[in-house]
């Protein structure tokens, strides 16, 4: 029984983590939202993240700066285009140029830290292995193994294993073998408004020097986006630059 307890939740300001927010939740949760300024292109989904955590309600909402751009590799981090129109058989081989190395090991590493000293025992990650997404950090096996760390590198966990007790940490990826549309089905039922998420890699200017960025229309994740809402039959609210 979740009521009660208390769960973080990495909250990009996408739509997968708005949905696997509202997931947790909907459970019972007392969220915990841990969002990442890491460098990225698209820091803009920031903005998304706080609107998203303030109209869900969480108990607390952080954000941690942290530099990946020391790394590069990554066309969301370093001078290397992010790739548009690509056909679905092309985001569907091998790992894209837009993976981030090691970033949501990174990610989780700074969840568990929350976890412990903020009383969780669940951590909620949006990741999903459908739709393209081609991302070696997104994979049941890593969720699993993470796990596993989670629980021989904390001390509740060290004290939990002596006594003979399983360890007390969950990595919880709710939405791993869902599709775009199954997720954005899921999300709708459960009141996430998706006009305030944001998915893409390379934001355009908005029309007047004052508008907010939108949508580039044509990145991986505008098209899986895109994709997602008119399979799931949903009115697309985003705003796209074309």
């Amino acid at each position: 029984m979740a009521l009660g307890e208390t769960a973080v939740v990495l909250l990009s300001g996408g739509l997968d983590s708005a949905t696997a927010c509202a997931i947790a939740r909907d459970r019972g949760f007392r969220v915990l939202a841990l969002s990442f300024r890491y460098g990225q292109r698209h820091a803009v989904e920031l903005d998304s993240a706080r609107r998203v955590a303030k109209r869900m309600g969480v108990a607390r909402h952080a954000i941690a700066e942290i530099d990946l751009t020391l790394y590069g590799g990554s066309a969301l981090t370093d001078d290397i285009a992010v790739p548009k129109d690509r056909a679905a058989a092309a985001m569907a081989d091998g790992i894209p140029v837009t993976y981030v190395p090691a970033r949501n090991t990174i990610f989780l590493a700074h969840a568990l830290a929350l976890a412990e000293t903020g009383g969780a025992r669940h951590i909620f990650i949006g990741v999903n292995v459908l739709d393209y997404s081609g991302y070696p950090d997104c994979r049941p096996a890593f969720i699993k193994a993470f796990q596993r760390l989670a629980n021989l590198a904390t001390r509740e966990g060290v004290e939990a294993m002596a006594r003979g007790a399983e360890g007390p940490f969950h990595v919880e990826a709710p939405l791993m073998d869902m599709t775009k549309a199954e997720i954005i089905h899921t999300g709708h039922g459960l009141g996430v408004d998706y006009a305030m998420t944001w998915s893409c890699y390379d934001p355009q200017p908005g029309p007047g020097d004052a508008a907010a960025p939108v949508h580039c229309g044509h990145c991986d994740s505008c098209q899986l986006r895109k994709k997602g809402f008119a399979e799931a039959g949903i009115k697309d609210p985003t705003v796209y630059a074309d």
